[in-house]
């Protein structure tokens, strides 16, 4: 469940932390982010939603990340590090402050962090060297493996994993007693840029703990195959003998793609998981939850049955539906860790063996209003058939903005016919009893005013923004996951107006 008392209405802000405005190219988990815990309490706002926060591969995208368990160290912040003393000064990226410079952060915050590692080994402090001695003690059933991937990624160019030499490939143990003893100081010097993630995440996780503000995670049901996770345990994944995937994850055609969606990620060895109790998937939920306090499960619908696409296919029409057996996972997640403050991403081609697989386990659904205007008046996304037990959003990291979506066009990146849309916009002004000249705030009454215990909204759609501050574009890969807010953007009249209707519908902290 997502909260201990049920009928308990909250409300909260969708923000990734890249987005976050600083001086480094990307946001990170620096005094912006204090500031905008600082938004939401004023803002009356209890939950704090992000994407996943692993380290990204190529393409940037945090569904697609190097590991399960590592943290983001692009995030990490240069101003915290200074006031450490890990770190003298950092030179601002120049350039657009409101998008995200992946290939200045990368060169800034490699730079950085090496010098951090560096001023640590020479370090006399004693708190510091028994701090990181402890996380490592305490994370290395992940962190050594990851540590060692990710020296042999720089080693080998960053080429991914199954394009090593066939020794590592294999995870030989011969070859990787080697590659330890020659990437010593480099293993090293990652498990420590994870200790730097966490101790500046821990310390941002508990000051917005404090404030009664919660984090609500994001689990990608898939991982990369260019990641340590599949590395170290390829006999959980469906791949051949050269490591590469059988069947690929992805989606049948659907709202945003006639094609599909080709993620490419590998498939789970549901058999050989199973026989092992599931170990890899507790304990990867156990991380999730120590880092989050409510983690959203992206794709549920997944643990009751995959699309499976051939791994050679260029899109995703030829797939075809293999049973997964999510209720024996759960039960044994849940027989581990207890009761699970998890949020069922049920969107998409949703069967009956789904909604029973979610009810069986109590977890709340997700409706998204931007959903609920391409049918009739029975459409589940439209909040008079809300239920408690599910998480309102206007719209999602996956969405146009509403701003966007509302004046979108046909032919403009957009699946729906102009004849569509414009009866989509007929039928949203009608039902919201609106001009729709503040469209954004229309949408956000309509989720907090519903019965839905939770109710989220994208920072761009209480920001009133258009397409151009679009999270991400499905099926596509230019662009994406770029988008950062101005400073300024968050006002105290922003804060009072969000604050107002989060009172006027119950939803404030005050009334927790």
């Amino acid at each position: 469940m997502i909260q201990d008392n049920p009928v308990q209405r909250t409300s909260g802000i969708l923000l990734h932390p890249t987005s976050l405005p600083g001086p480094y190219g990307i946001g990170d988990l620096g005094p912006a982010a204090y500031k905008f815990i600082d938004f939401l309490v004023a803002a009356g706002q209890s939950l704090w939603q992000v994407l996943p926060l692993g380290p990204t591969g190529y393409g940037d995208s945090p569904y697609a990340c190097y590991s399960a368990f590592a943290g983001n160290t692009l995030l990490v912040s240069p101003e915290k590090l200074i006031t450490e003393g890990l770190l003298d000064s950092a030179p601002a990226v120049s350039g657009n402050t409101t998008k995200v410079d992946f290939g200045g952060a990368h060169q800034l915050k490699d730079q950085i962090l090496r010098k951090a590692y560096e001023r640590y080994t020479k370090t006399t402090d004693t708190a510091l060297r028994s701090a990181f001695e402890t996380f490592a003690q305490q994370q290395a059933h992940w962190l050594e493996d990851y540590a060692l991937f990710r020296a042999l990624k720089d080693a080998h160019g960053g080429v991914a994993w199954n394009e090593w030499e066939p020794a590592l490939v294999s995870y030989a143990p011969t070859a990787l007693e080697r590659a330890r003893d020659e990437l010593r100081e480099e293993t090293e010097a990652h498990m420590f840029y994870q200790f730097l993630f966490f101790r500046q995440w821990f310390a941002l996780k508990s000051y917005a703990n404090a404030r009664g503000v919660k984090v609500v995670g994001d689990l990608p049901i898939f991982v990369a195959q260019d990641s340590a996770d599949v590395w170290t345990n390829p006999e959980q994944f469906k791949l051949d003998k050269n490591g590469k995937p059988i069947v690929v994850a992805g989606v049948p055609p659907d709202y945003f793609s006639s094609t599909g969606q080709l993620w490419g990620n590998p498939l789970y060895n549901w058999e050989r998981m199973l026989a092992d109790g599931f170990k890899w998937w507790i304990e990867r939920v156990r991380a999730t939850l120590r880092v989050v306090d409510i983690a959203r499960v992206d794709h549920f619908r997944g643990f009751a049955a995959c699309w499976e696409i051939p791994g050679g296919d260029k899109t995703a029409e030829r797939g075809q539906w293999v049973e997964a057996p999510g209720r024996e996972l759960f039960t044994a997640i849940r027989k581990t860790l207890g009761e699970l403050p998890i949020i069922a991403e049920d969107l998409g081609v949703i069967t009956p063996d789904v909604i029973a697989l979610r009810e069986e386990f109590g977890f709340p659904g997700m409706r998204i209003l931007q959903f609920g205007f391409g049918g009739d008046s029975k459409n589940i996304d439209l909040p008079h058939n809300y239920v408690p037990n599910v998480v309102a959003y206007t719209g999602t990291h996956d969405n146009d903005t509403t701003v966007g979506w509302f004046n979108s066009v046909a032919g403009e990146g957009s699946t729906r016919t102009a004849e569509q849309i414009e009866r989509e916009r007929t039928f949203c002004l009608n039902y919201l009893n609106t001009s729709g000249d503040e469209i954004h705030w229309d949408f956000i009454r309509g989720v907090l005013a519903s019965v839905a215990n939770t109710a989220i909204i994208p920072l761009q759609d209480l920001l009133g923004l258009g397409t151009e501050a679009r999270m991400n574009l499905p099926n596509s890969t230019e662009g994406n996951w770029a988008w950062r807010f101005e400073a300024e953007a968050l006002t105290d009249q922003l804060a009072t107006r969000l604050k107002k209707l989060t009172e006027l519908y119950g939803r404030n902290l005050a009334a927790d």
